[in-house]
């Protein structure tokens, strides 16, 4: 597909201004834009990153982002649970933010968002719900 407008958002990524974008182009710009919220809040990012957009949903998935203090109290007794509750409280602080990159990239509202982390790896996965289809739309060429 090509597009005869383009400008670079804040991130210094290129959000294209036509309708017309393919699923790739969707999930890479989400990809990027996550990747970018992390590193410039948290000051760390994952080591791969990757989006998928399937019916409603947008699944990102984060490998390997544990952070240092989470490593140690992984040691103790309870280090399950206290990374767990972190992890849980990270997302409630940064879910509208999060919200807004996929609304942004997508052009459709997130009515929900889901977070786990895996204590074993350190691959995180987040799930937005959105309004509508949106694989549809892309394999249909409406977006």
């Amino acid at each position: 597909m090509l597009y005869t407008s383009r400008k670079i958002n804040q991130a210094g990524f290129f959000i294209f201004s036509m309708e017309k974008r393919t699923q790739g182009q969707v999930e890479d710009a989400i990809t990027k834009m996550i990747v970018q919220f992390y590193v410039d809040n948290l000051k760390v990012g994952p080591k791969e990153a990757k989006t998928y957009i399937l019916d409603d949903m947008v699944i990102v998935r984060l490998k390997g982002n544990l952070l240092p203090i989470e490593k140690k109290l992984l040691e103790g007794k309870d280090g399950i649970e206290l990374v767990k509750n972190i992890r849980q409280a990270l997302h409630e602080i940064t879910t509208k933010h999060m919200m807004d990159i996929v609304t942004q990239m997508t052009g459709h509202k997130v009515i929900s968002a889901h977070s786990d982390v895996s204590t074993k790896t350190g691959e995180m996965v987040k799930i937005f719900v959105l309004d509508e289809n949106l694989e549809k739309k892309l394999t249909a060429g409406s977006l």
